[in-house]
């Protein structure tokens, strides 16, 4: 019979490539018959093969009692064969392992070159069974005369100590004694087992301490070195007392070891062992901090890797020895690996301090900006195929971590150290110009939050914001992916909250009611008309207080203005923009009403001197009394950040009940028998005759019978089925008011009253408000003002309002049934401590403080009555509160 070997094997799987698992069924086909043959050697051939199949993907445990007769074979050429195949397709779990175990304790008692092949073989095919048969005759190989048997059995003690852990108190001695071996391979086993083994249970191996820092002041093999090194890694955060003993052996290792892993594993001991922590380590620190310095230089990437990722654990304990080399790091920015540039992003986030910030900010924006020098010329764009650009910093997953990254380090800890705010504010507004990449609901939040916490950037803020409102660039690029348009949410905003900053704020209008918004996200629009009404609210009550009629024409041509740019948003699709232009008109439109109805008054009739028309309770103002009109709907309450837990502050007040019915609901007519109808015909009767008895006092029956005139004795009591039956009605009414515009549906969840019921916000009533030109004498900082501009070389402090009010006291807490006001998006809200007043009563002024507008008196003719003549009847329209809440 002709035998394949494997050369054959291998040689006729290279010739039939085309009908390869045909060929390879065909020989698995030959060796099952190999392997029952009795000559050892065809049958070690034949699991050689197999073996060599398994690597291909080929199952051979059917052939496994076969293998363990190879390996029970004396030849040690076979004997290996056999353990080799064993290696590879043994799993924990074959059945045929507890047939070895003889086998084994044979082998390991027989000649050195048999002890080898098993220790070799045991160390990958132990089981949990075959470690507890055969630790003792491992542990007596530690004993062995020649080395390589003793290097072996270390190694197998170590999966031994694995699968079986209660042969550790019985290994642990004789395998401490092998750390002073006279051979160093067997010493460098050793330790390796024991940096494996210390993971576990790190206090059990403080008692070899001394051997091993023997071991570390005299040996000379690097990568004993640094498995002894890792060791005391671990151990020093159990003994303090290694600190200080290590930091001479180590401090001299880092600085004279040529070996950059050596010098890699020390520096980062140094870091996880807490060495670098004391007063003592500073010097170790510095030491460290040079020598991975010096990795930056390096031409090789890996040695760059390896030092921002060290430098990134020392930066908290030693912020101003990396400081130093803050050019270098960020010098890696500029490096064509991604991965550097991520980990140089980690080490200067970690470094960033007050002092620090502004120049680490401008060097990241910097990498945002896209170079136009890197573009190809016309001839070489026709001589050369298209490249697609390899440069990370414009992949759109750099850019926006980069972004981000600016966005994070300038609102770290509540804007902590952000020194000037207006020089932040540029930032993200250039951010918003060079991002790219989607980061501009980042910005807007950013945007918005430092405008209500910092007054003193606020008059800036305004003035850059007109600066992006009269830009086109968002405008127009409003629908481009990463355009950043959110930012024009922010400026309107702010424009229109904080307009009173500027001298001349009706030059916003213009940019604020140009028809290019309608293109914008509804939400953006809607900010633009809701701003614009601040606006002009803003600048006619100010135009109002130095009142001229050389005015009249401008607020006119104003007026007129909104009304003709509202008129194009009256008729967007979206309800919100809908419906604010809709309110535009009509407000403005009553403005425009007063205004051409408006006649100054001659010179003469006013006298500023003694007493004069002011003075006079019954004299009209000079100025339109429809400036003051919008004003008082925005500026009744100053807007001021809210603190974190002020919602769960707010108490329910007294009485309140909001399950209660404002307007009952329908009640549909049910049949009634002829019985009962006659019944509610007297109970009817009898109300009305109790009526008509005390209408001569005037007393009406109202304890005797309820609203639908029903006796409270007729009552009737709401059955189980009759409930079920309201509520059921009750949600079909919400199911067909969902679907209206003009309805608003709360689908929260309600929960429990507590002090975190949303629910349960008090109320205020939302009259008498205060005269707008009253207090103007007191300073009143809620009234709109013109303010110089100070000076630009005047140092300028900036307050940062990072706690938010909270609700007012129980002592001033409005009355059962009111509510405070939250007005804006939710990052603050009104804090006054006195109710919302109206609109000012129609009473003169102060001699102080101009006039005040008077109410508007409209006399209207009464129909004759039958008990008197004719009459006149003077009714006030009020002009003040216009909220239709």
């Amino acid at each position: 019979m002709w035998e394949r070997t494997l050369q054959d094997l291998i040689r006729g799987l290279r010739a039939n490539k085309k009908d390869e698992s045909k060929f390879i069924a065909q020989a698995i086909d030959e060796i099952r018959q190999e392997v029952k043959s009795k000559d050892m050697e065809l049958k070690a051939g034949a699991v050689l093969k197999l073996t060599y199949l398994d690597m291909l993907g080929y199952d051979m445990s059917w052939a496994s009692f076969h293998i363990i007769e190879v390996m029970s074979s004396p030849r040690i050429h076979l004997k290996s064969v056999g353990y080799l195949a064993a290696v590879q397709s043994f799993q924990q779990n074959t059945d045929v392992l507890m047939l070895t175990t003889n086998l084994l304790k044979k082998d390991l008692s027989s000649k050195p070159d048999d002890i080898a092949v098993t220790l070799n073989g045991l160390s990958h095919i132990v089981t949990p069974d075959l470690a507890r048969d055969l630790s003792q005759e491992i542990v007596a190989m530690l004993n062995h005369s020649r080395a390589h048997i003793r290097k072996r059995a270390v190694l197998a003690l170590y999966k031994v100590f694995i699968r079986y852990p209660e042969a550790i108190p019985q290994g642990m001695p004789r395998l401490r004694e092998k750390l002073e071996d006279q051979d160093p391979s067997v010493v460098a086993a050793t330790v390796n087992v024991l940096c494996e083994l210390v993971h576990r249970s790190p206090q059990d191996y403080l008692s070899l301490a001394p051997q091993l820092f023997h071991l570390l002041t005299t040996s000379s093999n690097n990568w004993m070195l640094i498995k002894i090194i890792k060791l005391f890694g671990v151990l020093t955060p159990y003994e303090p007392r290694l600190v200080r003993k290590l930091q001479p052996p180590i401090t001299d290792l880092i600085s004279t070891t040529p070996a950059i892993s050596l010098l890699y594993e020390c520096v980062r001991t140094c870091i996880t062992g807490g060495m670098l922590q004391n007063a003592s380590g500073l010097s170790l620190a510095r030491t460290c901090v040079t020598k991975l310095a010096g990795f930056l230089q390096d031409s090789d990437q890996n040695l760059k890797y390896i030092a921002l990722l060290a430098m990134v654990k020392i930066v908290p304990t030693h912020p101003q020895l990396v400081a130093e080399y803050q050019d270098m790091i960020l010098s890696s920015i500029d490096d064509q690996d991604i991965s550097i540039r991520m980990r140089a992003l980690d080490l200067i986030s970690a470094m960033v301090s007050r002092s620090n910030l502004q120049p680490i900010i401008q060097q990241l924006l910097s990498h945002l900006v896209r170079s136009d020098s890197s573009l190809p010329s016309a001839t070489q764009s026709l001589s050369q195929p298209p490249r697609l650009s390899t440069s990370p910093s414009q992949s759109p997953a750099y850019r926006i971590t980069l972004a981000q990254r600016i966005l994070a380090l300038g609102s770290q800890d509540m804007y902590d150290n952000v020194a000037d705010f207006e020089w932040y504010l540029s930032v993200l507004v250039d951010l918003a110009y060079v991002a790219g990449v989607s980061v501009g609901e980042q910005i807007r939040d950013q945007l918005l939050d430092i405008a209500v916490r910092v007054r003193g950037a606020r008059r800036f803020a305004v003035q850059l914001m007109i600066k992006v409102l009269s830009d086109d660039t968002f405008l127009f690029n409003a629908s481009d992916e990463g355009s950043c348009a959110e930012i024009l949410w922010a400026a309107a905003w702010i424009c229109g909250e904080y307009c009173g900053e500027l001298a001349e704020p009706y030059k916003l209008l213009t940019y604020l009611l140009q028809p290019q918004i309608a293109s914008l996200a509804p939400d953006i629009a809607a900010v633009y008309l809701q701003s614009a009404m601040k606006v002009f609210g803003t600048w006619a009550a100010e135009l109002a207080v130095r009142w001229d009629d050389d005015d009249l024409p401008k607020v006119k041509s104003m007026v007129d203005l909104v009304l003709e740019q509202s008129g194009t948003f009256a008729a967007n699709p979206n309800i919100e923009i809908q419906e604010r232009a809709a309110e535009m008109q009509q407000l403005f439109a009553f403005i425009r009403a007063d205004l051409n109805a408006h006649r100054p008054k001659a010179s003469a009739e006013f006298d500023y001197g003694g007493a004069s028309g002011f003075n006079d309770s019954t004299a009209e103002p000079q100025f339109p009394k429809s400036l003051f009109l919008i004003q008082p709907l925005f500026r009744s309450h100053e807007l001021n950040p809210v603190a974190p837990n002020a919602q769960t502050s707010v108490t329910v007040p007294e009485g309140l009940d909001l399950e209660t019915w404002i307007i009952p609901p329908p009640k549909e007519a049910a049949p009634v028998s002829g019985e009962e109808e006659r019944d509610a015909k007297e109970v009817r009767k009898k109300h009305k005759k109790g009526k008509t008895k005390d209408k001569g006092n005037g007393k009406g029956n109202a304890e005797d019978a309820d609203s639908n005139g029903v006796a409270p004795t007729s009552r009737h009591v709401e059955t189980e089925e009759e409930r079920a039956e309201r509520e059921r009605r009750k949600a079909e009414r919400l199911e067909r008011l969902r679907d209206d515009p003009y309805y608003l549906i709360d689908d929260r969840v309600k929960a429990s009253s507590g002090p975190d019921d949303v629910d349960s916000i008090p109320i205020v009533k939302l009259d008498d408000l205060p005269p707008p030109t009253q207090g103007l004498e007191a300073g009143n900082t809620s009234l709109p003002r013109l303010r110089d501009t100070p000076s630009a070389m005047s140092p300028q402090t900036f307050v940062i309002d990072r706690t938010g009010e909270m609700p007012r006291s129980a002592k001033t807490s409005p009355p059962a049934g009111a509510l405070t006001p939250t007005i804006g998006n939710g990052a603050a809200a009104t804090t006054s401590t006195e109710a919302l007043p109206s609109f000012p009563a129609d009473t003169a002024p102060q001699a102080s403080s101009p006039a005040t507008p008077q109410a508007i008196k409209v006399t209207r003719a009464k129909k004759k009555a039958s008990s008197s003549g004719k009459k006149k009847r003077t009714s006030t329209l009020a002009t003040a509160n216009t909220d239709t809440t």
